[in-house]
């Protein structure tokens, strides 16, 4: 009985490595195996002993009385099982690691590494459509001067194409007045030991991404490591996807005149050097900074002043066809952008976003300030 068992071990693990070498066979790995395992059996008077053997070797012989011997043929077989299952491990954990290699070069080769893939990022979006004039408008990936790597949309449709997403500013709560969502302007509350509030405007601080640009405060390594002259600003409406970004915005506009070459090449430059945020660092009628003429690419000026508050229309303290940039109210307090107005008036926090950390009243703290005035 055990040697019977020990002949079905040896019948699977001649099967077995045949099998094998088939498959090695292709990678050019040789494996020698012994000659055929035949069954012998002798009859010796009335005893009849059955052995497993190669083919080359004559037999044991022994006697019925002789156990132990056959004990020792038996044990020595056992060996010769497990050194070869041994070595079928050892070849099946290398065939392993070549098919994973394999595998690893294939998926490679199949990759993309075109210019903007996550592969392959660009310096800015400008780069990847004077590289593929054909590129369409989307997603690509990025690399910072720092070498950060991030994902943004691209406008390659927009007058020649090129824009690159940098930043969002976004609202969704306009009871929270300078709390954890007001990056552009103070998340610590309405503080005058902090008059520059998060100071996001010229900081090399990112946060957000892409995908949640609608969702939440968003800014990226493009914001302060590109080199620009104009800028394009989109109004869109909250939780919007990226691939809606363009055709969501009710309000499309950006300059043309190549302002930013004066400034530094980006916003960080601009507010970082130029026209610093910060709380009584100026007055309205003396320090407010630079007011840029913008081409509509969706919108007008009349739909401009139709979103404005009814006290600023009235007032005739906005005018259309503009973005400015640090604009102060007549109690010192400090805004970052005013989007699609040039602000002439004293209550600039009605009309314009972002800015310091401290406001005259908690009431116009925050990013979007005062913009739900009602008159």
């Amino acid at each position: 009985h055990l040697l019977l068992c020990v002949l079905v071990k040896l019948y699977i693990l001649r099967r077995t490595m045949k099998a094998i070498i088939v498959i090695w066979s292709i990678v050019s790995i040789g494996y020698g195996v012994p000659n055929d395992i035949r069954v012998r059996t002798i009859n010796e008077g009335t005893c009849q002993y059955t052995f497993v053997v190669p083919e080359e070797m004559a037999p044991p012989t022994h006697s019925c009385p002789d156990t132990g011997k056959l004990q020792a043929d038996l044990e020595d077989l056992h060996g010769i099982v497990e050194g070869q299952q041994a070595v079928l491990n050892a070849l099946d954990n290398r065939l392993t690691q070549l098919e994973t290699i394999l595998l690893a070069s294939q998926n490679s080769a199949s990759a993309d590494h075109s210019l903007g893939s996550e592969l392959n990022p660009a310096s800015s979006c400008l780069h990847i459509k004077q590289t593929s004039p054909s590129s369409q408008d989307g997603a690509y990936f990025l690399i910072g001067k720092d070498g950060t790597i991030y994902q943004t949309y691209c406008d390659m449709t927009t007058a020649g194409g090129g824009w690159t997403l940098v930043s969002s500013v976004h609202e969704d709560d306009m009871y929270g007045k300078c709390t954890a969502g007001d990056r552009w302007s103070s998340t610590r509350g309405n503080n005058i030991n902090y008059p520059g509030g998060d100071g996001n405007w010229a900081n090399v601080h990112t946060f957000g991404s892409m995908g949640s640009a609608t969702t939440d405060d968003y800014k990226n390594p493009g914001y302060f490591s590109i080199d620009a002259t104009n800028v394009m600003l989109w109004h869109v409406p909250n939780n919007v996807p990226p691939e809606g970004y363009k055709t969501a915005a009710y309000l499309r506009y950006r300059t043309s005149n190549g302002f930013l070459e004066q400034y530094g090449g980006n916003l960080y430059s601009l507010f970082k050097d130029h026209f610093p945020i910060g709380y009584n660092l100026g007055t309205y009628t003396h320090d407010n900074g630079p007011a840029i003429p913008i081409v509509y690419e969706q919108g007008s000026d009349h739909l401009v002043q139709s979103l404005l508050p009814p006290n600023v229309v009235s007032g005739n303290e906005a005018i259309p066809g503009f973005v400015q940039f640090r604009v102060f109210t007549n109690n010192g307090v400090c805004l970052a952008v005013c989007p699609g107005v040039t602000y002439v008036g004293l209550n600039a926090e009605h009309a314009c976003i972002g800015g310091g950390g401290y406001y005259d009243a908690l009431s116009q703290c925050g990013d979007y300030g005062s913009n739900d005035w009602d008159g």
